[in-house]
């Protein structure tokens, strides 16, 4: 009353009051009376006191343990006696903490499956842990079906394996750390990675806009020589041009005097005249002058031409070197895929092969999709291309071979060479640049009707194990692994090859006459 007078004590001014609890005006200032019954009430609570009522929290939910005791809207239990077997609110816990015939009563958190603890044959608190059957029991299951085992009390089991669960945390922990430590590391791998991958780019980008400008510039030289040639050759022929008008001008002037000289009718004065007139001055230029049209500057064209291709072949060499380098980033603690074990694993990496007609040499004929071959006696209309074996019944895959891959070859005739090689392997000629296993970059299984032979960069290494008309060759790029297996109701290993490849891999096949060789679809 005091505040709300006080208030209005300052708005007497203004001649309207407002009530500062629901803001409504009032003219004039209202007179403030006492509310009676209100006061009695606050007064009665005074005395009396507020029961306080329970907090919705202390209510158990569907998830909470409720106190066995309660009636109605059940209080959240707190403790569960082991004894009792029975669930107390706080209030209705305070029995056992106060009478003497509780104090020797089991308290544990409160829980749901206290049946759990109880044995349903005997109906009492299962006390006793039977390590024969690795089960909790009561006193009563002792004189019953585990009568002779091995027995001990539940503490004591319980203490046995907390020591066991102790040794658990501690392998757990420390597994916990290492792989924490892990972590760490491969994060560093991640940050490493990253700044190896920007600084590479930047580097790249570099060298690229250096090798961008150097091309720039030598595309400007070459326009400057060009024009500059072009100047000085078109101010000679300019100059011959000039020279022979001039010529031509003087001969169209001695042309008129003869004719002038021709319609002479005086004898003496044309015999006089015509000595001095006929003689004629030898020409300035030669009799017949080389005109090449459209071809001035070819030999500029062809140069560059040249240029453009050979520095395509040395960006394309050079891409797949790094695109390969690219693959070979290792992560730690990566685990590597097992080997393959039976032909249904190998399957799993079987790679579609098809041969590529651009490669094949002209006695070769291709079909079934470019994946059969057959060596024959007559050439076949091939184009002529640079990636053409010229001189051995040789062919290669037109996809190239990275990653895991698995393919078969079934043949039949006289013999098969079954071999893979780099892109770059020479194809013009018949040395041993040429052929599959005479250099280092191919590798060969030869294969006939009675041996089989693998070669490499000219050393020939017998194989054990029986002539197969199917081989299968797997192949792990990144592991530097190459197997050939003798593929029939098993597979046999005939030959494996560790090594490092350094460029991608091309199926090739090397076929004597008349035979014929497919890529298993």
């Amino acid at each position: 009353m005091d505040c709300i007078k006080t208030h209005w004590d300052e708005e007497d001014q203004k001649g309207i009051h407002s009530c500062p609890q629901c803001r409504k005006t009032f003219i004039p200032r209202p007179v403030l009376e006492k509310n009676i019954l209100l006061a009695e009430l606050v007064e009665e609570l005074k005395k009396t006191g507020l029961q306080a009522a329970p907090a919705d929290h202390c209510y158990a939910g569907p998830e909470d343990v409720a106190c066995d005791v309660c009636t109605g809207r059940k209080l959240k239990a707190i403790k569960s006696c082991l004894v009792c077997l029975v669930s107390y609110c706080e209030k209705h816990l305070q029995h056992h903490y106060e009478s003497s015939t509780f104090k020797k009563h089991k308290l544990v958190e409160a829980s749901t499956k206290l049946q759990l603890l109880v044995c349903s044959r005997h109906d009492e608190v299962m006390k006793v842990f039977c390590r024969t059957d690795q089960q909790s029991i009561c006193y009563l299951c002792l004189m019953d079906e585990h009568k002779g085992h091995e027995t001990v009390s539940a503490a004591a089991e319980r203490a046995e394996k907390q020591k066991e669960l102790e040794v658990s945390r501690q392998q757990i922990q420390q597994r916990i750390q290492d792989g924490e430590k892990d972590v760490k590391l491969l994060q560093q791998e991640v940050e490493a990675i990253n700044g190896s991958a920007d600084k590479a780019v930047e580097d790249s980008e570099k060298i690229f806009t250096e090798l961008i400008r150097l091309i720039q510039k030598r595309s400007s030289d070459v326009k400057q020589q060009i024009r500059s040639q072009q100047e000085t050759e078109v101010s000679r022929v300019k100059e011959l041009q000039e020279k022979l008008e001039q010529e031509i001008t003087e001969l169209k002037r001695k042309d008129g005097e003869l004719e002038q000289l021709s319609h002479t009718e005086d004898q003496s004065q044309f015999l006089h005249n015509y000595p001095s007139l006929s003689a004629l001055s030898e020409s300035t230029h030669s009799s017949s002058i080389n005109i090449r049209p459209l071809r001035y500057f070819e030999d500029v064209t062809a140069a560059v031409l040249e240029t453009r291709d050979k520095l395509q072949d040395i960006l394309t060499e050079k891409w797949t070197n790094i695109s390969l380098a690219a693959t070979e980033v290792d992560v730690l603690l990566s685990e590597p895929e097992p080997e393959p074990k039976s032909r249904d694993e190998f399957l799993k990496y079987s790679t579609e092969i098809t041969l590529d007609p651009n490669t094949a040499h002209p006695c070769l004929s291709l079909s079934v999709g470019n994946r059969k071959v057959k060596a024959m006696n007559q050439q076949q209309s091939y184009s002529s291309h640079p990636d053409r074996f010229t001189h051995w019944n040789q062919v290669l895959s037109r996809e190239s071979l990275t990653g895991r891959c698995y393919w078969e070859v079934e043949w039949r005739g006289k013999f098969v060479y079954v071999a893979v090689a780099y892109k770059n392997i020479s194809r013009s000629g018949n040395s041993d640049k040429c052929v599959f296993g005479q250099n280092n970059k191919s590798w060969s299984l030869c294969c006939d009707n009675n041996i089989s032979i693998f070669l490499y960069n000219k050393v020939q290494t017998p194989v054990s194990g029986p002539p197969s008309s199917r081989i299968g060759v797997y192949l792990d790029h990144r592991a530097g692994i190459l197997s050939f297996y003798s593929v029939s109701e098993t597979m046999t290993l005939l030959h494996t090859v560790q090594t490092t490849f350094t460029q991608p891999l091309y199926a090739g096949l090397w076929l004597g006459l008349k035979t014929t060789a497919e890529f298993i679809k």
